[in-house]
């Protein structure tokens, strides 16, 4: 089935690596425009230069912003308006997670920058994008949202928490912004990036041995579920979180 993305405009936070550029490699595989952004001018250009000679029919456009200033949102997501007249997808990508402990020990700071990154951009980004077009074109809305979010886990809970979030604002967004612009959202397991190393680097032999589907995910998976959500093919799908997790929610427990 043809996705549909081919000519459209794809603005993806948190592109410089991870599952941020797999989204960018995959939806300018597809015909796409691709805006990356994250916080460091040079990461983009590396990916930038790297996707112009792979898809040279892809528009591509690197612009760092950190993503819950609303001045650098306003003025990457104008330079997307002035470079190729609309956007037609945002995928909210970008993540951190400053914090690892119980949450008794999470400190101020740590726990404002994990929700400015990963709860407030979604709300910023969305309604920055919505009043740039989105509400008249319409278009589709994509979150980062985590497994993490549907369980309890230890050292990680705040993250979690979060997330946990996000998938409630995907609903809500989904519901405050149709019929004009579709949100759904993702949640991943354990995948391999530099965000979540410290949950797979010294364990990955045994958690290979866990998973239904015989390993840890790659940011290509997600990437994939990203093509399928923001294009044609799932046309009449909103509110959703489509968990990607190689079958971890489903193994049985062994003796």
């Amino acid at each position: 089935m043809d996705s549909g993305l081919a000519g459209r405009t794809a603005v993806i936070t948190g592109a410089s690596r991870g599952i941020g550029r797999a989204i960018a490699t995959a939806f300018a595989a597809e015909g796409a425009n691709v805006v990356l952004s994250s916080r460091r001018q040079e990461a983009l250009d590396v990916v930038a230069g790297e996707l112009r000679s792979a898809y040279p029919g892809a528009g591509v456009l690197a612009h760092a912003a950190h993503v819950g200033d609303p001045e650098q949102t306003d003025a990457c997501l104008a330079a997307t308006v002035a470079e190729f007249g609309g956007i037609d997808i945002l995928v909210n990508n970008a993540g951190t997670s400053p914090y690892y402990g119980p949450l008794v020990d999470l400190d101020g700071p740590r726990a404002e920058k994990t929700v400015q990154v990963n709860l407030y951009s979604v709300v910023l980004w969305t309604q920055r994008a919505w009043a740039l077009g989105m509400a008249t074109r319409g278009g589709v809305v994509l979150n980062m949202a985590s497994l993490g979010g549907m369980l309890t886990e230890p050292g990680i809970g705040y993250y979690n928490a979060t997330k946990a979030a996000v998938i409630h604002l995907t609903r809500q967004l989904a519901a405050e912004l149709a019929p004009a612009v579709r949100v759904n959202a993702i949640a991943p397991g354990i995948v391999r990036t530099q965000l979540a190393r410290a949950l797979w680097e010294n364990d990955e032999p045994r958690l290979n041995e866990l998973m239904p589907l015989g390993r840890i995910g790659e940011p290509a998976d997600i990437a994939a579920a990203a093509v399928f959500l923001a294009g044609d093919g799932s046309r009449w799908i909103t509110g959703q979180t489509l968990v990607v997790d190689g079958g971890a929610q489903v193994r049985m427990s062994v003796g």
